[in-house]
């Protein structure tokens, strides 16, 4: 037996009870600002490219509702490993895992910080301006370059059974300028809360990871990355279901991002599917979750009938932090995925096998 997960509902493509239609999406395709005069959200709905304005010393809440996130995905056939900066006011970190796909163990250095405040001066957008943490002799840069190319560098000392993390790598993008899934979204019935996000799951990675006395090599056409980020004024409470994956698929570069939350999706779903860097706009996913043991297979269906696949869990990491009344919670499984997605052409894309992950994510404050 499944237990289904339904994703949230709103106008965004939804499907009319009268006449089996769907409405579109609020695409937006101008610059437009996040945050409006009074300070509070605007400019409800989706884009393809990261033309969104934001300046968090505009945003009408205080310094420790402001939540602001960074995270690279990166996997080989051997390895995946995640970077993360993450300030949510009350609480801040950086976190680095190594995951080994082949011997299924992982080991996570999570280093915190009370209070942070934006004192890790993230950038407020994607395109520019680098994250650069140092803590107890760890260092974490997190670089755009022109061209839309990322660069990570890691040199972390002390990182788990007297291990050490020390590395660089490059990720490009298929493209001179690939699409991305840049949502600006208001929470149900949470004042001015919003989330401003943007998700690229299609990175070609190259480049060397030193961990302890073994090289984990990234080498362009088997090494992928997925680029996660957000900045907004978090809710009182929000429960996130989120996967992502990227690989070949038909013999071309596939990818997908899928997820819901607490958010008002009326205006546009966090939903997409990607080829060879293009978007092709997916409506509501559900979630089908084996509620006995969530290292068995998951099964994702959109309403619209343009996405269905299997994901095979191999293994779970948990993250857990909690300080004064704020709590954060993560389910991740790391696995692959296999199934089929229709583009906006009418044609099918099959994929097989495409590494990724999937998430549950609790937030309390």
């Amino acid at each position: 037996m499944l237990y289904y997960i339904p994703c949230n509902t709103g106008a965004g493509q939804r499907r009319d009870a009268a006449d089996g239609v769907f409405l579109p999406q609020n695409e937006i395709s101008s610059a437009l600002a996040v945050v409006g005069d009074s300070g509070r959200p605007q400019n409800f709905g989706w884009s393809r490219q990261p033309g969104f304005f934001y300046d968090p010393a505009m945003v009408w809440a205080p310094r420790r509702r402001i939540s602001e996130s960074d995270r690279y995905v990166v996997f080989n056939p051997t390895h995946t490993i995640i970077f993360e900066v993450r300030d949510d006011g009350c609480l801040g970190s950086m976190g680095v895992t190594v995951a080994s796909r082949r011997e299924k163990n992982r080991s996570t250095e999570m280093m915190q910080s009370i209070l942070p405040m934006g004192s890790y001066g993230m950038p407020p957008g994607s395109q520019a301006g680098a994250v650069r943490f140092r803590r107890h002799g760890a260092a974490l840069d997190l670089v755009p370059m022109e061209g839309g190319a990322k660069i990570i560098r890691a040199d972390i000392p002390r990182f788990g059974n007297k291990r050490s993390v020390r590395g660089e790598l490059v990720l490009s993008s298929p493209v001179p300028v690939g699409d991305s899934l840049v949502c600006n979204l208001p929470w149900r019935n949470q004042g001015n809360a919003f989330r401003y996000s943007r998700c690229s799951p299609w990175y070609t990675v190259e480049g060397v990871v030193q961990f302890g006395t073994a090289e984990i090599v990234f080498t362009k056409g088997n090494s992928w990355g997925i680029f996660d980020w957000s900045r907004g004024v978090r809710p009182r409470a929000d429960t996130r279901y989120w996967a992502s994956g990227c690989g070949m698929g038909d013999g071309r570069l596939v990818g997908f991002s899928v997820g819901h939350g607490s958010e008002d999706a009326t205006d546009g779903t966090e939903n997409a599917f990607f080829v060879d860097g293009r978007l092709h706009k997916l409506d509501q996913i559900t979630f089908h979750i084996p509620p006995a043991n969530w290292l068995s297979p998951w099964r994702f269906t959109s309403n619209d009938g343009r996405l269905e696949m299997v994901f095979t869990p191999q293994q779970e990491r948990t993250d857990r932090r909690r300080i004064f009344f704020h709590s954060f919670a993560r389910r991740q499984f790391f696995g692959s995925f296999s199934g089929r997605a229709v583009l906006d052409d009418g044609s099918a894309v099959d994929f097989s096998n495409v590494t990724g992950f999937a998430e549950r994510t609790k937030t309390r404050f």
